[in-house]
């Protein structure tokens, strides 16, 4: 029986003889089986290495990313902390700035709170998380004065405006010979009278002026008051001024505060040179004292 074997030849070119070298079939099989495990055992080894070692460069990496990133988030809330001491002093001059202006103040409850959860991954770091939530919060209280400063804005507006047309001023300086009295002993008419406004006195030719923005209503000889100039400032609000020499205004001009409408004179009924001077408000007469911020310096 021929034996299942192989068989290698060696022959050399200068050598008379031939060698050979036979092995079993069984043990070439063998062989050739350890071969290609040993072979798929080094392939394998040699790609778990570089899997590994692409692994731990990629760790190292994001490990040194990781520490560059917890820095940078302590600045940033190093700079929310800054920037919420900021919005609190912001907050307190809006809540003044509101008062001023006659509004009410932002409930602080709803400044306080009232911000969703910021949506982060739920295995974010617990930093990133609240630098997210408190920038939240911020950015929400910013929006709400930013209204608010809007809102105060127009009422502020509004309320300078009206401030134009009030009198906040006296017609000229000089002492007040007679208040404003609902009964007052008259000087020439020796009767006790209601005396409707104030009288300043100042020397004949003292210039007067008008106490608020306004259109002159009328300008001219009034019983009693002799030459008068009445003012028309809107809101229901009207002054009166008496006894001048001269006038320096006529019906239909327009006046701002401080502007010279005449002169102080004893024309009408008066003992002596001064300005009458009324307010009027929803055309009854109210104390011009309680109108007055300053005495004028004309």
């Amino acid at each position: 029986m021929i034996r299942d074997q192989w068989t290698v030849l060696f022959h050399r070119e200068d050598a008379s003889k031939m060698g050979q070298f036979s092995l079993p079939t069984r043990l070439v099989r063998r062989a050739f089986v350890a071969v290609c495990a040993l072979a798929l055992f080094l392939i394998g080894a040699t790609a778990f290495l570089v899997v590994d070692t692409g692994t731990r460069v990629r760790a190292a990496h994001l490990a040194r990313e990781n520490r560059l990133l917890q820095g940078d988030l302590e600045e940033v809330r190093a700079s929310l902390d800054q920037l919420d001491r900021k919005m609190a002093t912001l907050a307190e001059k809006d809540r003044r700035v509101r008062l001023v202006a006659g509004l009410l103040e932002i409930d602080e409850e709803v400044f306080d709170v009232g911000v969703g959860g910021p949506g982060l991954d739920p295995e974010a770091s617990e930093m990133a998380y609240a630098v997210h939530y408190d920038l939240a919060v911020l950015l929400r209280q910013a929006d709400l004065l930013g209204e608010s400063y809007t809102e105060t804005e127009d009422s502020l507006t509004a309320k300078l405006e009206r401030l134009r047309f009030t009198p906040l001023i006296l017609p000229t300086r000089g002492p007040v010979s007679s208040g404003f009295s609902a009964s007052r002993f008259h000087p020439v008419h020796r009767v006790y009278m209601p005396h409707e406004g104030i009288d300043l006195n100042a020397a004949t030719g003292t210039r007067f002026v008008a106490t608020a923005d306004g259109v002159v209503k009328f300008a001219g000889w009034k019983a009693g008051f002799g030459n008068t100039v009445e003012i028309d400032h809107r809101f229901g609000v009207s002054t009166l001024y008496g006894h001048a020499s001269t006038l320096l205004v006529r019906a239909g001009d327009r006046v701002r505060r401080g502007d010279v409408i005449g002169q102080v004179g004893c024309t009408g009924v008066c003992t002596g040179p001064h300005v009458h001077y009324e307010v009027h408000v929803n055309g009854r007469p109210v104390n011009p004292i309680n109108y007055v911020l300053r005495s004028t310096s004309q």
